[in-house]
């Protein structure tokens, strides 16, 4: 490809509720080409085949942080959030692009704390990343491809991401921690259907909710409230697509016996109502 040269294509194949691409691209940059200030709807991750630049984005508090970002690196913006990237003056960027989203995203970069304080993908397992990286370029190469086969390659490109990328997670500070925290998700796993609260968790585990709460937090990046509550809605997104369960049986089904209490969560989670939902992401 030559400066200034774009190729890129976006993903017509419908709705699929787990993990879906939207667009996908590459682009050699001229020195200083500049996109943004921008907020975008869904996920978008840059990886820089070669050259540098920088990035401008706004932060959980409110506040504007700035990267330098060179080749081998990467940088995801996430939804919702204000950014500007400028290719350098003297070396300016060539990257390849994939914005993504869906219902599993969230929680996986949760996982290895990614967030919009903590945007900057670094390898730290190279054959994943090539793995990463020739998945995208598949996908740029066969977007006129069937849907269900871009879509396949989209779990493939998310999968070599998550295992290449450098965690930024809290470290957990011993391997009792870790097992607390396995035993939580395997609780959650097992008894999400039941309305069952952080303090039975907590009690299944033997420790007190305060100290079950930080210890949660400092291995998963999330708080358990917030875990849960997440679990439970991508639970309902499945059952919401793909069965015809009324509203009521959906919200009992994940948890929450009270229509109102799950139609509340599922709006403060999803910005739209179980039923609104439904009907822009059945397959008909």
């Amino acid at each position: 490809m030559r400066a200034h040269e774009v190729e890129f294509s976006t993903f017509e194949g419908g709705i699929f509720t787990d993990l879906v691409p939207y667009q996908y691209g590459r682009e050699v940059c001229i020195p200083g080409h500049a996109f943004g200030p921008a907020r975008r709807s869904h996920y978008l991750f840059h990886y820089i085949i070669q050259g540098s630049g920088s990035l401008t984005a706004i932060n959980e508090s409110g506040s504007q942080a700035f990267y330098d970002i060179k080749a081998g690196e990467g940088f995801l913006i996430f939804p919702g959030q204000t950014t500007t990237y400028v290719a350098d003056l003297i070396d300016p960027w060539e990257y390849i692009w994939i914005e993504f989203d869906g219902s599993h995203v969230k929680a996986s970069l949760d996982h290895i704390g990614f967030s919009p304080t903590s945007p900057i993908y670094r390898m730290v397992d190279p054959e994943a990343r090539d793995e990463m990286l020739g998945t995208m370029r598949r996908i740029l190469e066969h977007r006129n491809d069937s849907p269900l086969y871009l879509v396949g390659c989209t779990y493939l490109f998310f999968d070599a991401f998550l295992r290449s990328a450098e965690s930024h997670r809290i470290p957990q500070t011993t391997k009792l921690h870790g097992f607390y925290i396995d035993s939580a998700l395997s609780f959650i796993e097992k008894n999400y259907q039941a309305d069952v609260s952080i303090e039975d968790i907590a009690r299944y585990i033997g420790l007190n909710r305060s100290y079950f709460g930080k210890v949660f937090k400092e291995g998963m990046g999330v708080s358990p409230q917030q875990f849960l509550i997440g679990y439970r809605m991508e639970k309902a997104c499945e059952l919401l697509k793909l069965s015809s369960l009324s509203i009521g049986e959906v919200g009992r089904s994940v948890g929450y016996p009270n229509q109102l209490h799950f139609s509340r969560a599922f709006r403060n989670t999803y910005g739209t109502s179980p039923r609104t939902w439904r009907q822009q992401h059945t397959v008909r």
